[in-house]
């Protein structure tokens, strides 16, 4: 039989998988949530299912966070991004075009 702690792990894990292959990024508002998926239905951004697949290759680890903005009328998608030695980086990517703006170490 699994431990307790172990089983409400996967399905935590299970969650956040639905999440994110959705495309809704599970640190949103509802009223963000809302906006986001207007964008994207009316292409004025990609889902984040199709931007992990641009940007993948280009991280220098695994993505741990996803968190999507608009400032200033331009969506872009932050990625909290954590490497083999456990370093964390910030990862800005353009919702649009999936263009990496601007990578950082934290």
């Amino acid at each position: 039989m699994m431990p307790r702690f172990h089983s409400i792990s996967r399905a935590i894990v299970m969650a956040a998988a639905v999440l994110i292959g959705s495309g809704v990024s599970p640190v949103m508002a509802s009223h963000d949530h809302d906006k986001a998926l207007q964008a994207v239905k009316s292409g004025e951004i990609r889902p984040l299912a199709e931007i992990l697949s641009i940007v993948q290759d280009k991280l220098p680890g695994e993505v741990v966070r996803t968190k999507l903005e608009q400032k200033e009328k331009v969506w872009v998608y932050e990625f909290r991004v954590v490497d083999r030695e456990g370093q964390v980086f910030e990862v800005y990517v353009d919702a649009r075009s999936g263009e990496i703006n601007r990578m950082r170490k934290k």
